[in-house]
Order: C-alpha cells, then sequence, then structure tokens
C-alpha cells in the first residue's frame, strides 16, 4: 500500500471535470457574475488556465461561465475560478487541504467544548472545514444488502459569512448507492450567500440544490438525493441520543494536537426507496450521521486514513480510525458505544486496523478486508467490504462503502479510506 502524494492527488482530480456539479449564476446575467468589468489580459490569463485541460466539457463550462469576458469585476472573476478550480487546490495542498495550516483569523477547536443545540447542528463559518455525513446500511425485500450515503461539505475561502455573490463559504456534495455487485455516486458544487447551498438549525435544513436533509429537529428527517442513474428518499428516526467523539466531542487526530470537533448520531432507523436503472426498491435499516467541523484537523505529515463506523448485532457500537503517515498507520482513535448510547473514548494506540488483503480498483490497490482489534472493549473482528469496488470517482477521489462484520462480534457497518495511490 502505496499513500498517495498531494501533487499526484491534484492532478488526478483536475484530469477531468466534476461528475454531477453544477454552476448557478444570477438571474439573467448569462456570463456576469456582478457588475463591473475584467482586464482582458487578466480575464483572458484565468480563462487560459482552464482551457489548458484537453477536455471538451473543461472548454464548454469555461466558455460557458466566462464567456468574453464580459462584465466581470476583478473579485467575483477570482471568486469564480476558485470555485471551478477549488478541488484542484485544496488537493494539492494536502488531502483536501486537511492537513494545512489555517490561515490567520480562522477558529481553532479547543478542548472542553460545550456544544449548544440545536445552534451546533448547522454551520459554523469561522472554522475552514465542516460537513454533514450519512451513511446507511440498507436490506431489500429479497434480503440484498444496500449501501448508502450522502455528504454535505462547507469549505471557507475565509471565516466569517457575507451576503449574496461576496459569501467566502464554498459547498459541495456526495451521494452514493452501493449494490453487491455495482456502485453509484455523483456530487454537486455550490457557493454560499445565494441559497443554492446551505444548512439551518432550527428548524433543520441541509441542502444543495434539490438535494435535501431536514425535518422539524435533528431526530427525525428526510433525505434525498439524485443522480444521473440512481437516487433515494429516505425517512430517518432516531432511536438513542446523540454521542460525542472523543473527549466529551474534542477529537484529536494526532500527537502534534490536531483536532476536530466531532459528535455523532449511530442511532437512526432508516427506511425508504432507492432508485436504479433496475427500478424501485423498497428498503430498510440503520443509518449513522457524523458531523465536524474544524479548521486545520489533520498533521502535515498525514496523508490519509481509514475510518470504520461499525454497529454490531448486540446493540454496541464502534467508531475507529487510524491517521497514516506515508506507508504506516499513524495516529489512531476510536470510541466504544454501548446500546444504551454511554461511551468509552480510546486514547492513540488503543484500536488497530490490519490490512488482510489489497483489491485493485481505479487503477490503485487498496485494503477491502481489514482484522480490527480493540481489547480494551472485547473487540476483535474481520470487516469485509460488501463490495470491493465501491470507489468514489469524483472530483476528491476515494473509496467508501458498506462492510460486513465477523468475529468476536457480527453486524455491519461503513469503511472510508483516503489518500491512497
Amino acid at each position: 500500500m502505496a499513500s498517495s502524494p498531494p501533487g499526484a492527488l491534484a492532478a488526478r482530480a483536475c484530469a477531468r471535470p466534476p461528475q454531477g456539479g453544477r454552476i448557478l449564476r444570477p438571474p439573467g446575467q448569462p456570463h456576469a457574475l456582478a457588475s463591473g468589468r475584467a482586464e482582458p489580459d487578466e480575464m483572458q490569463h484565468a480563462k487560459d488556465r482552464l482551457l489548458k485541460k484537453p477536455d471538451p466539457a473543461a472548454h464548454r463550462v469555461a466558455n460557458s461561465v466566462l464567456g468574453r469576458g464580459k462584465h466581470l469585476s476583478r473579485q467575483s472573476a477570482i471568486l469564480l475560478f476558485v470555485l471551478l478550480l477549488w478541488p484542484c487546490m485544496a488537493l494539492a495542498q494536502g488531502f483536501s487541504g486537511l492537513g494545512t495550516t489555517a490561515d490567520e483569523g480562522f477558529a481553532m477547536p479547543q478542548p472542553g467544548p460545550v456544544f449548544d443545540f440545536p445552534a451546533d447542528h448547522g454551520p459554523h463559518p469561522d472554522y475552514r472545514i465542516e460537513w454533514w455525513y450519512i451513511t446507511a446500511n440498507l436490506t431489500g425485500p429479497d434480503e440484498t444488502a444496500y449501501g448508502l450515503q450522502w455528504t454535505l461539505f462547507r469549505s471557507a475561502l475565509a471565516p466569517g459569512e457575507a451576503e449574496g455573490w461576496a459569501s467566502p463559504q464554498i459547498w459541495f456534495a456526495h451521494a452514493a448507492i452501493t449494490t453487491p455487485d455495482r456502485h453509484f455516486a455523483t456530487e454537486r458544487f455550490a457557493r454560499g450567500g445565494i441559497g443554492q447551498a446551505g444548512v439551518e438549525a432550527d428548524p433543520f435544513r441541509a441542502w444543495i440544490d434539490e438535494w435535501v436533509l431536514e425535518g422539524p429537529d435533528f431526530d427525525t428527517m428526510r433525505l434525498t438525493a439524485n443522480g444521473p442513474d440512481f437516487g433515494y428518499e429516505m425517512q430517518l428516526e432516531a432511536q438513542g441520543p446523540l454521542i460525542f467523539q472523543g473527549e466529551g466531542g474534542f477529537s484529536v487526530k494526532s500527537g502534534e494536537g490536531q483536532a476536530s470537533y466531532y459528535y455523532s448520531q449511530p442511532f437512526f432507523a432508516i427506511e425508504g426507496v432507492l432508485h436504479l436503472p433496475e427500478g424501485p426498491v423498497p428498503v430498510r435499516g440503520d443509518a449513522w450521521l457524523d458531523r465536524e467541523w474544524s479548521s486545520q484537523p489533520l498533521s502535515e505529515r498525514q496523508s490519509g486514513w481509514d475510518w470504520f463506523s461499525l454497529s454490531f448485532d448486540n446493540g454496541e457500537k464502534l467508531m475507529g480510525f487510524q491517521l497514516r503517515e506515508g506507508d504506516e498507520a499513524g495516529f489512531t482513535a476510536a470510541t466504544c458505544i454501548a446500546p444504551d448510547g454511554s461511551t468509552r473514548a480510546m486514547p492513540d494506540g488503543a484500536f488497530t486496523a490490519q490490512a488482510l488483503n489489497t483489491h485493485e480498483v481505479a487503477g490503485r490497490r487498496l485494503p477491502t478486508r481489514w482484522l480490527l482489534s480493540l481489547l480494551d472493549c472485547g473487540v476483535e473482528v474481520t470487516v469485509e467490504a460488501l463490495n470491493h469496488d465501491a470507489w468514489m470517482g469524483l472530483s476528491i477521489p476515494y473509496w467508501e462503502g458498506p462492510v460486513t462484520v465477523q468475529g468476536s462480534h457480527t453486524g455491519r457497518g461503513y469503511l472510508e479510506m483516503t489518500g491512497y495511490e
């Protein structure tokens, strides 16, 4: 196994345009984002950067949005270029930029957080990175297993918020369905400040375009997304309390002290309909929602992670991750979750994840069968992918899919792997 250097990740992400991404322009302005006019050489230089890739889709995007340089102010041009090139820029700075030092002015997580709900279900624009992340293990009428993902990300160019096109917030989202023999994935991109994407805390609503996660509170919600060849409509109902990862929601990610605020709702019951090429499939199962925000959650030395969320048949649950440094396992953390929601946070080194085999997907080899050990909680299990080809071939590529669990405990869950070449 070899972790992917940031430059290689950036090159791969920039080799093609986003799949399913959208760019929304103000009504009545087919080539304009604001009043004013950009200098011709400034426009041409930026446009040349966008058009240097020999991809017809990239040419269409640039010509459609940039046009011939009409009525585009310098500030708006810069914001537009950042939006179009954001995945490449972020990956060039480390995996999604998570290991780079935050610019001055961004807030940093501190130990001993005091959460304020429902407000903290909403966005925290003074922090650089944030997400609302749902994975679900589902079963169809014929007992076929499925997996589902819905994630909304917020990434800030600067701390704070502003109205309209002055907003420094960028939003993007991923959606996926995994079956035993197929994997469907798509993505969306949006600018903040114009209503195309965002999160409201009370009543809760998270959205990008027509994708939505919403409800009267954080316990009862509906979830929708669609792509070119799949979609889903789901209902979620919490059956247990929120779980605070790490020390009361302060989740340390390295020996150098990088950290995030991190809480989860791993007790969702979920049911609804998957829309697949062969038709609709009613499903039900359990879902896990993660909330996390920070400004530099990783160390610059860390190149990727292996993250596991497991639901055992006896009602217990486990969250565990390892953050790799080069080819070696580095910092680890885990939380043992009892059926009643009580938790035990495990320190670095208590949780181990050993790859048992690798599988070739998307031109690289990734471990899709693991031996996990957390002896302090009596856990020693083998975790294996439902579909070894669950590759998210998006602007920011990674592997994510459902897994089965055997050993000291049985059950199912989800695995995410990033930073593999």
